[in-house]
């Protein structure tokens, strides 16, 4: 099929909300089941979730969904009754961990996690959560879907995802990760269904014959949070053992399955995740209209709580974090000074927090200051998923 043709007929299968939905004609999703097949995560969604949520959006049935999954919160919880059968007999057989997982590794993970959380605000908060917004597909897909529309809850829903996986408990029958990340899948094959239905989105994506959120969008999205943190580390000197470094991969393997991303796409070491990463996220990275009115609104967001440091500041360290090129591509006003106590005080900051210097940096109230704040602005959003739930989506950006 050519590509001029596959595109056509992808394209009309989005229309109809046939494409990635179970039951649907088979024939038009055959080039996507072929690619599929070939081994490209591009072109590898979410079946059987897919189905059911487009099945439950067009019967109107989502509000009564959301209802019935908001107290559902720990893993060890059972199953919210009142959902359709079909949705209750899927989550019955993901809502559990992949027989791979282990346990051990898991466990050092989160205590690995408590201990850096120092660096992790930073690095998820202003690193990963910036660098989202020049991910032109993800910028694009976040800034048409309802989410967009409201920020501080779109940015509160996603710290719930970070601050769930980074708990002490995460993957025990008293955490909550298991089920955040299924409720999660859920808003991605709804968002699946809703967005080739936006005219908006429709117009700007780069890929309009593929369906959003796909096995290699979830992928880069792990790289720009898992590769892009523990690369930031290893960068900063941080002090990480072998097994700690193993096993903070083992938990964004179990994370990113628990997600629907097939085996066969999740890195086994972290030399291929580097290699996956420089070849799936680096590429794309680039700025787009949606991508710096989302960036825009997150750092509002950061500046409306008290962080101690002016917005100069802010814009100087998603800088360090990120590059000068990407900053540039934000239109991040440039603040040399800070620039300069950020350069001599940031590795100076960690080198006194890890008892690798005796004496305490210049500045290092200040860095204390700004982390505790969004250390807060994390956990004041998502103190459980009670105050700020997982919702399904019903419609786009109006």
């Amino acid at each position: 099929m050519s590509n001029l043709s596959r595109r056509n007929v992808l394209s009309l299968g989005v229309a109809l909300g046939l494409v990635g939905a179970a039951g649907a004609v088979p024939g038009l999703a055959s080039a996507a089941s072929a690619q599929a097949a070939a081994g490209d995560p591009w072109w590898v969604w979410d079946d059987e979730i897919d189905g059911i949520m487009a099945r439950i959006l067009d019967a109107g049935g989502v509000p009564a969904v959301n209802t019935a999954i908001k107290p559902w919160v720990n893993n060890n919880h059972a199953l919210p009754s009142g959902l359709p059968a079909d949705l209750s007999g899927y989550l019955g057989k993901v809502n559990k961990l992949p027989s791979w997982a282990n346990q051990s590794k898991l466990r050092l993970a989160a205590d690995f996690n408590r201990r850096k959380d120092t660096y992790l605000f930073m690095l998820y908060g202003l690193g990963s959560g910036i660098m989202s917004t020049v991910i032109p597909r993800e910028a694009k897909s976040v800034y048409w879907s309802a989410g967009g529309a409201d920020m501080q809850d779109r940015a509160a829903k996603t710290f719930t995802f970070g601050y769930d996986l980074a708990d002490l408990n995460a993957f025990e029958p008293s955490g909550q990760f298991v089920v955040t990340a299924n409720k999660t899948r859920l808003v991605h094959a709804a968002v699946r269904h809703l967005l080739p239905q936006s005219p908006h989105w429709s117009a700007v994506a780069d890929e309009p014959d593929r369906i959003p959120i796909s096995n290699g969008d979830i992928l880069v999205t792990f790289h720009s949070l898992g590769t892009f943190v523990h690369k930031k580390l290893k960068d900063w000197k941080v002090p990480m053992t072998a097994a700690e470094e193993d096993a903070f991969l083992h938990s964004w393997q179990v994370a990113i399955h628990l997600l629907g991303v097939r085996p066969e796409f999740i890195p086994k070491t972290w030399a291929e995740a580097y290699a996956q990463s420089g070849q799936a996220l680096t590429p794309i990275l680039a700025p787009s209209f949606e991508g710096k009115e989302l960036a825009e609104d997150l750092l509002g967001l950061t500046a409306q709580i008290d962080l101690g440091v002016t917005r100069g500041f802010l814009n100087e360290f998603v800088r360090y974090l990120l590059s000068d090129e990407i900053g540039d591509w934000l239109n991040l006003r440039r603040d040399y000074a800070a620039k300069a106590v950020i350069q001599t005080g940031w590795p100076a900051y960690i080198a006194f927090r890890e008892g690798l210097i005796p004496i305490m940096p210049v500045g290092f109230y200040m860095f204390d200051q700004l982390i505790r704040a969004i250390a807060m602005l994390f956990l004041n959003k998502v103190t459980s998923p009670t105050t700020t739930p997982i919702t399904i989506p019903t419609g786009n950006r109006p």
